[in-house]
Order: C-alpha cells, then sequence, then structure tokens
C-alpha cells in the first residue's frame, strides 16, 4: 500500500527551472512563496516584469493549477483573471504590461474560493469578477485599484486580508475534499527519486475511496482527471530536470529514465503530444509561431 501524505511546502527551485526552460527567463521575474496568511489558498507566487522593449513570445506549459492572475496595465490599474488548467503548451505572442502577478491556487482550493469547480475553468481565461465565489468580487475590486508603481506586497496584504484563514468558514465537507485532493497530488506527483507516480487504483485505495469516487474528487478539485495530472506533471519534471547544475543539457536517455519514461521513444511521444514539438525543437528554440495571447477565452 502506497502511503500518502500531504505535501511538503511548494519547491520553488522545481517552479524557477520549469520557468526556466520555458523561456519565461526572458522576461525579468522571481519566484516568491506565499504571506503566511495567504498559504492555505496560494502555493507560489510569480512576479513577472515586462519590459517596454522586452521579449514579446512567451511560452505557456501544460499546468494542472488553476492560477489568479493580477495584470497591471499601461493605462493604470489591474484587471484580475481566473486561469484555468493548461493541458496542453501555447504560444504566444504577449503584451508588454508592466507587470504581473502569477498565483497559483492550492489543489482542491479553486471551488472554496472561486465558487466553481477547476473542472469548468480548463482551458479558459475568466474575469474573476464573473466567477460566483463570495470573495471574489471583493478581491476583483480590491487588485483592480493596484498600480505597477504600487509594491508587490500591497497587493498581497490586500489579497490576505480578504480570504478567509484556511477552510474555517467554508463547510468540513469542502476541508475533507480539499485534503484528499492534495494527498492524491502528492501521490501522482512526480518528484527526484520517485520517478513513477502511484498507480492511480493505488492511490484510491490508501485514500479510502473508490476508483471512480477519485476520479470525480480530482476533476472538481484540480480541473483534470488523475492520469492526465499525472502526465503534465512528468512533463513538466522533464522541464525541470533538463539542464544539470552547471546549466548544461542531461541526455535524453538519461532524462527519460529519471522522470519515469518507459524510454526515451516514451517521453519524445508524451511530449511532442503536450508541447506540440519534439523535446530537441523545444530545447533548442525551434517552437511554433506565436498567436496573439488572448485576454479570455471558452474551452
Amino acid at each position: 500500500m502506497t502511503t500518502v501524505t500531504e505535501p511538503s511546502r511548494t519547491d520553488l527551485a522545481r517552479q524557477t527551472a520549469i520557468r526556466t526552460a520555458a523561456g519565461t527567463s526572458q522576461l525579468p521575474s522571481r519566484l516568491v512563496e506565499p504571506p503566511e496568511a495567504l498559504r492555505p489558498w496560494i502555493t507560489d507566487i510569480g512576479v513577472i516584469a515586462h519590459a517596454p522593449d522586452g521579449p514579446r513570445s512567451v511560452t505557456h506549459v501544460p499546468d494542472a493549477a488553476v492560477r489568479l492572475v493580477v495584470r497591471t496595465l499601461p493605462e493604470g490599474g489591474s484587471d484580475v483573471l481566473a486561469v484555468g488548467p493548461r493541458t496542453r503548451a501555447s504560444y504566444n505572442t504577449g503584451k508588454r504590461l508592466p507587470l504581473c502577478l502569477d498565483l497559483r491556487i492550492r489543489p482542491g482550493a479553486a471551488r472554496p474560493l472561486l465558487g466553481a469547480p477547476a473542472g469548468d475553468l480548463v482551458g479558459r481565461v475568466v474575469p474573476l469578477k464573473e466567477l460566483p465565489g463570495r470573495s471574489t468580487a471583493r478581491i476583483d475590486r480590491a487588485l483592480r485599484e493596484w498600480g505597477h508603481d504600487a509594491p508587490v506586497d500591497v497587493a498581497l496584504a490586500e489579497l490576505a486580508e480578504l480570504l478567509p484563514p484556511a477552510f474555517e468558514q467554508g463547510a468540513a465537507a469542502d476541508r475533507d475534499r480539499e485534503a484528499l485532493v492534495r494527498s492524491a497530488v502528492s501521490a501522482l506527483s512526480t518528484r527526484p527519486g520517485r520517478p513513477r507516480p502511484a498507480p492511480v487504483p493505488e492511490v484510491a485505495h490508501a485514500l479510502a475511496v473508490s476508483e471512480r469516487q477519485l476520479r470525480k474528487l480530482f476533476t472538481d478539485g484540480v480541473g483534470v482527471s488523475p492520469k492526465h495530472f499525472a502526465r503534465i506533471d512528468r512533463a513538466r519534471q522533464l522541464l525541470a530536470g533538463a539542464r544539470d547544475g552547471a546549466g548544461a543539457p542531461v541526455p535524453w536517455a538519461g532524462l527519460a529514465q529519471a522522470t519515469g519514461y518507459y524510454d526515451q521513444s516514451h517521453m519524445a511521444a508524451e511530449f511532442r503530444a503536450l508541447f506540440g514539438v519534439a523535446p530537441s525543437a523545444f530545447f533548442s528554440g525551434r517552437l511554433p509561431a506565436g498567436t496573439p495571447c488572448p485576454s479570455r477565452a471558452g474551452r
């Protein structure tokens, strides 16, 4: 039986490596831990600055997380968007905005926070004010007044004031579902030293639920099925491990083994399915032509 535990504190080094491999390091950015008051809801925060004469091409890699994105606008003020899970990479010509905050919502917390299941947000970008969560309208009003000249800490402090502590104001069922989803995410994630995630039946057994219940709870709380989450997470671990400590590329065969693929051809096929290009093309910068980055999208 697999022992399923709560995930540890966010591995910022891993997320930073993923951003670097995806090319987002072309934009001046940093990844920070959320303040204590935000940790029940938010796992990490990207602070991204867009220089007026900087690069316009931005790669968005597959990501099973729901995110809250606060974008400052050149004319002043901000807009606040809920961004659903991305099941495939997209290649966009980015807008030259002064500053963005990219907050990853903790697995299982999307419904209590936004009032909508993560499954309804897959592939979508939705203005926060359009979602039915109890705090979404207040959060939208507060963060839309934040400008790029104000310190990032001001926006985060505003957000911390508006969010309830943990799930104390929610139903006990919400807390139970969130804890189960987080445990399942931990078991299904690829990590150094554990390249193969636990099989879904084993995870369901360890959590004392049926496979059908696990799929339903996982899709509601994360947005994608457990198997699809494992595919995306393994591909993200591949991005994180693509270079060694000295910055040199890791050989493909060794990278495939370290990230739990059966062999190099299996890795290449899975990568192409999620990214639209072969690993060699992606890591050498031979990417599909960028399309305009939409402010909102349907499924």
